[in-house]
């Protein structure tokens, strides 16, 4: 008994020690003592761009502070796309793409993995770009000609989304290979087949845990900015087409509390309907004694403006009459309209 006693005893003693007591020396504070070291000085006629820190830290001008005093709004309604995980192939005009909500850097290690793990070589990768040409392959369908692929992945309009599209080419055998890549797909039907693998792939994959640190900024900028700082009144920014852009808010209108009375492409504004309960800060008391009523919610309606200037399209909301709201019931307005955009 007393044997047993003593080895419980023990036990603890032995445990606590660890690895040193197996004469190993226990290493989980040494980073404590280890110094930072000097930058890699790059040989004369190599790139410095490889070996920067693949840790991006944005500046000060991400920090976008309201330069007033007001209460703090109740959380945005959530997308209709947080929850669920969506891949879905979507087209416009002559162009085709995948959408799915999740952003460029969960997407672009899995489409990687999609080319090694179908054999397909890649010949040039472009992270800043987003874009991956494959080598000439042959196809089993079609054994008379070499085809090759231009894969994009690029932010999408959506929060936290990308857009993953494909180019196709092809050549006769014993043609040159360093030919340029057409603007257009050479076969619209080889292009769609190929995005349509990619989709299933992806479409296919319960865990996108894998992220690719390196790329963070994959693709280039985001294509849509929500500014309200040094403004007069806030507003969105999109980066595309004035016509991609109205089919995308057309989308957003018809969800998130808001809903579409009338609509102008050709002078640029919808009329639109919003429920009052996302924007009330109703408190528990009030809940309780009006829990009774039958009435409906007040709506508000709103005049939602799509401007062109330049390159960008402007999104901007206002009373019908198109005098301005107060900014905080502006700038949850059009985050919510953001939320929904795709």
């Amino acid at each position: 008994m007393q044997k047993k006693i003593s080895m419980l005893l023990l036990a603890p003693i032995f445990l606590a020690s660890g690895c040193e007591w197996l004469g190993i020396r226990d290493r989980s504070n040494d980073y404590l003592l280890e110094e930072e070291t000097a930058l890699i000085t790059v040989p004369d006629g190599l790139k410095y761009d490889l070996t920067e820190d693949i840790f991006i830290i944005p500046g000060d001008d991400q920090n976008k502070l309201i330069p007033f005093d007001y209460e703090v709004p109740r959380p945005n309604p959530a997308s209709v796309n947080t929850f669920e995980q969506v891949v879905k192939i979507q087209s416009f005009e002559d162009r085709r793409w995948i959408l799915v909500n999740l952003p460029p850097s969960e997407i672009w290690p899995r489409v990687r993995g999609l080319l090694s793990r179908n054999g397909i070589p890649s010949y040039r990768v472009d992270a800043a770009k987003g874009m991956i040409d494959t080598a000439w392959i042959n196809l089993k369908s079609d054994e008379e000609k070499l085809h090759r692929f231009r894969i994009f992945v690029v932010p999408g309009i959506g929060v936290n989304s990308s857009e993953v599209s494909t180019l196709h080419d092809q050549e006769e055998f014993g043609a040159d290979s360093s030919s340029p890549w057409p603007l257009a797909s050479d076969s619209d039907d080889r292009g769609k087949e190929f995005l349509e693998l990619v989709a299933n792939d992806l479409a296919a994959a319960s865990d996108f845990s894998q992220v690719s640190l390196l790329a963070q900024n994959i693709g280039g900028e985001p294509k849509v900015n929500q500014v309200f700082v040094d403004v007069d009144q806030p507003y969105i920014e999109i980066m595309l087409s004035y016509q991609r852009s109205w089919a995308s808010v057309n989308y957003s209108l018809s969800r998130g509390g808001f809903s579409v009375l009338d609509k102008n492409r050709s002078e640029g504004f919808f009329l639109v309907d919003f429920k009052t309960e996302n924007l009330v800060n109703e408190g528990f008391l009030s809940r309780w004694l009006n829990f009774n009523s039958k009435g409906s919610k007040p709506r508000i309606s709103y005049k939602v403006t799509v401007k062109q200037l330049h390159k960008k399209v402007h999104v901007s909301i206002t009373n019908l009459d198109g005098s301005y709201l107060d900014i905080p019931d502006t700038t949850r307005l059009l985050a919510i309209l953001r939320s929904n955009l795709s």
